[in-house]
C-alpha cells in the first residue's frame, strides 16, 4: 500500500497520478499530488517505479507509520534501483525524463 509521499522531494510531474490504475492520487494547485485514496492502492508500485526523484514509498507489508515513525532511508527508491532505474533525480529538477508510461501496462518484472 502506498505510504509515504515526500513533498519535500516531489518536483510536481505527475508521473505517479498518470502510473496510478486505481486513481489513489489527487492533482493539487500546488502541483504536488495528494493521496486521497490510501485503501484503493493495489500495491502495484507503479508510483513509486515511476517517480523520478523518489518521493514515494510503497510498502507491500502495509505497516501504517505511527507516532512520527520515517521510512528507513535505504527503503525510498528501493523499488526503482532493483528494477535496474537507479535513484532518481535530485530534488529541485523542473523537467522529469525517464520511460515512457503507456497507461494501464503493467508494472516490469524483477530480474532474479
Amino acid at each position: 500500500m502506498i505510504e509515504v509521499l515526500l513533498a519535500e522531494a516531489c518536483i510536481g510531474c505527475d508521473k505517479c497520478v498518470d502510473a496510478c490504475p486505481t486513481n489513489v492520487f489527487d492533482r493539487t494547485d500546488t502541483g504536488i499530488p495528494v493521496i486521497a485514496r490510501q485503501s484503493d492502492c493495489q500495491t502495484c508500485f507503479m508510483c513509486e517505479a515511476y517517480c523520478p526523484v523518489d518521493a514515494l514509498y510503497v510498502d507491500p507489508q502495509s505497516t501504517p507509520l505511527v507516532d512520527g515513525q520515517r521510512i528507513p532511508e535505504d527503503h525510498i527508491g528501493r523499488y526503482r534501483e532493483k528494477l535496474g532505474w537507479g535513484k532518481g533525480r535530485a530534488a529541485g529538477t523542473l523537467t522529469a525524463v525517464g520511460p515512457s508510461l503507456p497507461h494501464g501496462a503493467p508494472p516490469p518484472r524483477l530480474r532474479p
